[in-house]
Parts: structure tokens; sequence; C-alpha cells
């Protein structure tokens, strides 16, 4: 049976230890990275309009780009009729074009707008949340893995005590 011997390849991954706290440890810092860099600073951007002015916009394009930030909205502002990107994470993938929305817009600058369903934060503050308890996940992963190749380790280079003699199971 050798190579399908349970016992003895007990323990051994396919890649080893070192590959999964490597993995790990990348996991960590890209979900991290995703969740403070990227999303974070779009709820963020979301929130921030919360409290700006309010217009009825038509959608112009729609579909599943919507959360890409593929989705465009008309309306009028500041005496201008405006077409305008929502930005990524918007949450009307499922609309179609010539729908009415209500949105809200940055005075004086009506071209960053966002969907009052939005304005919340949106999908992009669910996503920090999950992208962060990802990364903590991962660390715990990445320290769980690290101690278990420490003691491994240390559990190899401590030398087998010897038996004496007179000890039951020994042989003379």
């Amino acid at each position: 049976m050798g190579d399908l011997d349970v016992q003895s390849k007990a323990g051994e991954g396919v890649l080893g230890p070192r590959v999964a706290i490597g993995f790990a440890l990348v996991l960590t810092l890209v979900l991290g990275a995703l969740s403070g860099l990227v999303m974070y600073p779009a709820a963020q951007h979301l929130s921030s309009l919360q409290d700006g002015p309010q217009a009825e916009a038509t959608l112009v394009a729609a579909g599943s780009g919507c959360f890409l930030g593929g989705c465009k909205v008309r309306f009028d502002a500041e005496g201008r009729t405006v077409v305008a990107n929502l930005p990524v994470g918007s949450s009307h993938g499922e609309n179609v074009a010539g729908e009415r929305l209500t949105v809200r817009y940055r005075e004086g600058d009506p071209q960053v707008v966002a969907s009052q369903d939005d304005v919340g934060g949106g999908g992009p503050a669910v996503f920090t949340v999950v992208a962060g308890a990802g990364a903590v996940l991962f660390f715990l992963a990445f320290a769980w893995s690290a101690v278990v190749l420490v003691r491994q380790r240390r559990a190899a280079d401590v030398p087998a005590p010897a038996a004496e003699e007179g000890e039951v199971g020994s042989r003379v």
C-alpha cells in the first residue's frame, strides 16, 4: 500500500506549510487592501452625497455593468441638463434605460452623482465589511499556520530521549 498509507502521509499537504502560510498572508493583504483602499473610500464617497441636492433623473444606460460604474443618468441641475455616471457599486443593475430614479449630486459639481438608494453606503459598505472580515479570517489562518510550523520545527529539533536499561519495553 505504500503511497496510500494514510498514517505515514498524515499532515503532509500537497504544497507544504510554507506555501499555506504565504497564501494566507497574500489573501490577508489583498482583502485588507481591497477593503481599506478601495471599498471604504467608495462607501465614504456615497455617504458624502447624503446631504447633497436631490434631482429626478432618467437612466440613460443601465444593465449588469451598473455595479462596475457603467450606469448613466440624465437630470437637470443648476440650470442645465447633466449626463453623469453613477459610481461603482450602484444598485441599479436590474433597471432598464428610461426608468426614473432619484439622485443626489455634489453642489457645484453635478457630475458627482449617486442614486438616492445608494447614498447610505450601499454595496461598497457591505463589501467593505465582508472583505475586512475575510482579511481578519485569513490573518488568523496565517497566524495559526505560523504557530503550527514553528511547533513542528521545534519538535523535529528536540532529540528523543534514549531508553535506559530496565525500562518496560526495552530489549536487552
